[in-house]
């Protein structure tokens, strides 16, 4: 059986950016419990270049790899202890952030620079939001409101403003159509 060329792009191109947020988790600001890593900017451009079903499904792929052990998450970290750590409400978030970009950009929202940039931000506060709320269950609100969010603020405004920016340059690629 082969696939029509068009899933089969997909395929490769969901791949390719599961590829992308591994390289990306890997740049990374040690904090404690969480680092700051680029992997949101990488997930949300996923959700916006693939759409809310296959950029969904990347981000599946990636953290897949995760639980099979391959060195992919933040600091080359793996395994299913990492679903149940400090880390495991942002990374459950990730691939409903990426089907919201998706929804996003298929409707148009993302089409003028500071609407987008104002949209992606606010996936990024969701992200932010699941995660201290994750977290909080092991630290209490307060402080992981301190250790979660708040210090994640203003690398999630710039990231969103790049997410903008790159999906702007990738928008000539053909076949990379929502859905």
């Amino acid at each position: 059986m082969t696939l029509p060329r068009r899933q089969l792009f997909r395929l490769i191109a969901a791949f390719g950016l599961a590829l992308l947020i591994a390289a990306c988790a890997r740049l990374t600001v040690p904090m404690v419990p969480v680092p700051m890593t680029l992997q949101t900017w990488a997930v949300l451009l996923t959700g916006i270049v693939l759409g809310p079903r296959w950029g969904a499904a990347a981000v599946l792929l990636y953290l897949g790899m995760a639980v099979a052990g391959l060195p992919v998450l933040s600091d080359g970290a793996s395994g299913l202890d990492r679903f149940t750590g400090p880390t495991a409400g942002y990374l459950f978030a990730f691939p409903v952030a990426a089907a919201l970009a998706g929804l996003l950009a298929g409707t148009g929202c993302l089409r003028r620079f500071v609407p987008a940039s104002v949209w992606l931000l606010g996936l990024h506060l969701l992200i932010l939001a699941l995660g201290t709320a994750w977290l909080a269950g092991r630290m209490g609100l307060p402080a992981a409101l301190a250790a979660g969010f708040t210090p994640f603020l203003i690398g999630a405004a710039v990231k969103s403003i790049l997410v903008v920016i790159a999906a702007r340059a990738l928008s000539a690629a053909r076949g990379l159509r929502r859905g």
